[in-house]
């Protein structure tokens, strides 16, 4: 589905995405139109979900980054659909993922401090319905932090 300029395209904006296309176009070996062309085509199909600014969490007021597991005290769709629901709305939540295993939820959280998370816990993440046990876990230091997918 991808072809060489495709992937070349892909590499550029997960680099830049505030680029001009006449300079991603100069940089994979297209002319401005089909590069643009090719651009709207991918993110028509959803390849390209969307195009952000990536911010640095400690300057803007968000250094700690809290993982934390998930246990609901039910399963079964419902209990699943209604946890990923709720966990939509807390805006401190930027990942969520549902796991297989002894843990039914993964979430990244960023916050201020853990004084900042620990109201969050109580306040929203604990009251989610179905929330029998959370396992948190804070983060020291990042070693890799990068949302750049390897194009092949």
């Amino acid at each position: 589905m991808l072809d060489n300029f495709d992937r070349k395209i892909l590499t550029a904006l997960q680099t830049d995405a505030g680029r001009s296309t006449a300079d991603i176009a100069a940089e994979v070996g297209l002319s401005q139109a089909p590069c643009w062309r090719r651009i709207q085509r991918m993110e028509q199909a959803g390849i390209i979900k969307r195009r952000v600014a990536v911010l640095d969490g400690e300057k803007v007021g968000y250094g700690t980054i809290v993982f934390a597991h998930v246990k609901l005290s039910a399963h079964g769709r419902a209990h699943l659909d209604e946890f990923a629901e709720s966990v939509q709305r807390i805006k401190q939540v930027l990942e969520c993922y549902c796991l297989m295993g002894d843990q039914d939820f993964f979430l990244k959280v960023a916050v201020k401090d853990i004084y900042d998370y620990e109201k969050l816990f109580f306040e929203k993440i604990s009251q989610i319905k179905g929330v029998a046990e959370v396992k948190s876990t804070m983060a020291l230091s990042r070693i890799k932090d990068t949302n750049i997918l390897p194009i092949v």
